[in-house]
């Protein structure tokens, strides 16, 4: 019984985040390392240990032995997978910009990318960035060097027909180390070692094409040779940046998922730069840190491996190990993404759909990362999200439509055969991309006295903390840039679903209306005061002094529209405040002259590579399923209520949502922190402030 009890302790102790009273157990690899280790612990809370290899590192951090390892690229993406399940916590900050992998040929010479096949080749180091796993995995997800499961290297010895790639087996891979100078390592013992030793050996014809960083190619030497590109084109060494495999990304310190990244950062941040970032003294290079680095920064919560690496690195690294991808084929199912049980229930009830497939997540920044994954394909967001997902590399490819214009145009369509899906789609396809837009509106009561000049102090009604029409519009448009001012001490009280139970923005929330429970100021359907309709109940029921919501929720539910509670509610009950007539009101027909600011509509987002049938799935859908815009087990689910049919979008991000509501969601975000998952992917160890390389 004893043992037992120790042995449950000693699991505990494993599974508790790093308590900050600790020392960081940080993890080295050779001797040179662990010198430098212990000097850098003379200055703060470091406990260095010694590991044969970075694989043992990341093994003793998963079962709690150490805390921390410096690592790059390929381990960032090896201790992400769900053998070990380390995540990066703090990345390293770079002066200079980073190192393009590229390939690089004589001029004279007069093959391409696609021509290398028997060609010979150098290569700067076996699996590094540059020279390995950047040139290689492209050529295997492009289908150029087809390789099966864990025989990648003897693929590549049967591609080229010979080469040098310095740390490679010898004697495993003969032909692989022919080219080679010295004793095929990468090492000062091998003169094509390195991306200047690779360089060197394609000039002096010991090979063809070099695999390299295109920072090492001699200035004197650029009008000598040539980049191959991956569309078979050749191109100028300076132009680098648009004919390259991809970017190599900084390094990066990894630790589990549950790990206290603050104190490891607080810690590692009390030791001086000059420390940090020198190697010299111990007799090495990049020793735990790079030499080049001149600072670290900590990273958000929810970044991963893959969010570090960005998808086309990953997806190289991927190929590496698993041979080409493969295409999707063009009648592939479509995985939508729902957040919660009931947009789940609804998408499942949706099964006569052909093609539908139901993948659930716990919020919406989860289904963008799922559907940047390639886990998922779809999900509609409001315009603030339709931002992020765009800085995350996805795109808005359908728009939901729903103004007076769009209800005559579902009358038209109603009259066509609908089988004849040409018919329909041509008149889906004349609407113009006005009609993709709402103009978010600040609505009182009539004879109130509130108008937009006494506003400060009073109660508000907000659709939700952090939504577009409800936050982030009034938020930008109150308080503009002044760093002092907050809806919160902007309003006496209101009504912000999602914000803290115990602020000020939660006072006016009513929950379920039955019990208080856990549903008051949840931003979920079961508080009352939610969404659209919510914050105009909450101004209808003179919780509140001022709504902010869309132009057309007066109409949705005044007038003998709406649910019950909204029966007797009149239209000419309510006015609009705006900023252009401070001191009046204004009819809430004037919703074109008084109002925030046009907003976009809600979006579905994708992945480039998945619009054509994400696209060609929802024009199906909407044209044989009339319930996909009707929500049975709650409010908007899947797609707003209000929607009378998807607008398929061709515009960029920047284009679709215009360049005022731009300036809007930029100016929230100097006035707050940023998303993690906006922080996650715009992510860039290279670019710094001037101030912070002068400084």
């Amino acid at each position: 019984m004893k043992i037992l009890l120790l042995s449950l302790l000693a699991c505990l102790v494993v599974a508790l985040p790093l308590a900050s009273s600790q020392k960081v157990k940080w993890c080295v690899t050779t001797q040179n390392q662990l010198e430098k280790c212990k000097h850098l612990a003379k200055a703060t809370e470091l406990d260095c240990h010694q590991y044969s290899s970075i694989t043992e590192c990341m093994k003793s951090i998963k079962t709690g032995e150490m805390d921390a390892v410096t690592v790059d690229g390929e381990h960032v993406y090896l201790g992400g997978l769900v053998n070990y399940k380390l995540r990066p916590i703090i990345a390293e900050k770079y002066k200079e910009g980073g190192c393009y992998a590229v390939a690089v040929v004589k001029s004279d010479s007069d093959f391409s990318i696609k021509d290398l096949k028997g060609k010979t080749s150098c290569h700067s180091c076996f699996q590094s960035a540059e020279g390995w796993n950047l040139p290689i995995g492209n050529l295997v997800k492009s289908g150029i060097l087809p390789f099966e499961s864990d025989r990648l290297v003897k693929a590549v010895s049967q591609f080229f027909s010979h080469g040098c790639v310095p740390g490679i087996s010898k004697n495993t891979y003969p032909e692989l180390c022919k080219s080679c100078q010295g004793d095929c390592t990468c090492s000062r013992n091998e003169q094509c070692s390195g991306s200047e030793g690779a360089f060197r050996c394609m000039m002096n014809n010991n090979c063809q094409v070099a695999f390299m960083c295109h920072k090492e190619i001699p200035a004197n030497d650029k009008q000598n040779v040539k980049l191959l590109c991956m569309d078979g084109s050749r191109r100028s060494v300076d132009d680098y940046e648009n004919c390259h495999f991809g970017k190599e990304p900084g390094r990066a310190v990894i630790s589990r998922m549950d790990a206290d990244s603050n104190h490891i950062y607080e810690v590692l941040q009390k030791i001086p730069a000059s420390d940090k970032f020198s190697s010299q003294a111990y007799g090495g290079k990049d020793l735990i840190f790079s030499d080049s680095a001149f600072d670290l920064m900590k990273l958000p919560k929810n970044m991963d491996s893959f969010l570090y690496l960005k998808g086309d690195y990953f997806e190289t690294l991927a190929a590496l190990r698993g041979g080409k991808l493969e295409d999707p084929a063009s009648d592939r199912k479509i995985q939508w993404c729902t957040v919660g049980h009931a947009e789940q229930q609804k998408c499942d009830s949706l099964q006569q759909i052909p093609r539908l497939e139901c993948r659930t997540e716990s919020s919406v920044d989860d289904c963008i990362k799922k559907i940047m994954r390639k886990e998922a394909d779809a999900i509609t967001v409001d315009g603030g999200q339709v931002y992020i997902a765009g800085k995350c590399g996805l795109v808005p490819v359908m728009v939901e439509q729903n103004n007076e214009r769009k209800e005559e145009l579902v009358v038209h369509w109603h009259h066509l055969s609908c089988f004849d899906m040409t018919k329909c789609f041509i008149v889906i396809s004349v609407v113009s991309a006005e009609t993709a837009s709402y103009y978010v509106v600040a609505v009182v009561r009539k004879g109130s006295g509130v108008t937009w000049d006494n506003l400060k102090g009073k109660k508000s009604c907000h659709t939700g903390l952090n939504r577009n029409a409800g936050w982030k519009v009034p938020d930008a448009v109150i308080c503009g840039s002044n760093p002092d001012c907050t809806l919160y001490n902007f309003f006496s009280k209101g009504c912000a679903p999602g914000a803290d139970l115990q602020s000020n923005m939660c006072e006016l929330c009513k929950g379920s209306g039955r019990t208080l429970g856990d549903s008051k100021c949840k931003a979920t359907s079961t508080e009352m005061y939610y969404g659209y309709d919510g914050a105009f109940r909450c101004l209808a029921e003179k919780a509140g002094d001022v709504a902010f919501v869309k132009h057309t929720v007066i109409g949705d539910y005044t007038n003998g529209n709406g649910p019950e509670w909204a029966k007797d509610l009149k239209s000419d009950d309510f006015e609009l405040i705006c900023p252009t007539s401070k001191s009046k009101t204004e009819s809430f027909t004037n919703f074109k002259n008084c109002h925030l600011t046009a907003v976009p509509a809600h979006a579905v987002i994708t992945r480039e590579d998945a619009r054509n049938d994400v696209v060609s799935f929802l024009n199906e859908a909407q044209a044989i399923n009339k319930e996909l815009f009707r929500s049975e087990n709650g409010k908007n689910l899947l797609f707003t209520d209000t929607t009378k049919c998807l607008q398929e979008n061709k515009q960029p991000m920047e284009t679709f949502m215009g360049t005022d509501y731009m300036d809007v969601i930029k100016k929230t975000y100097r006035n707050s922190t940023e998303p993690d998952l906006l922080k996650a992917c715009t992510l860039d160890n290279y670019t710094v402030k001037r101030s912070e390389k002068t400084g």
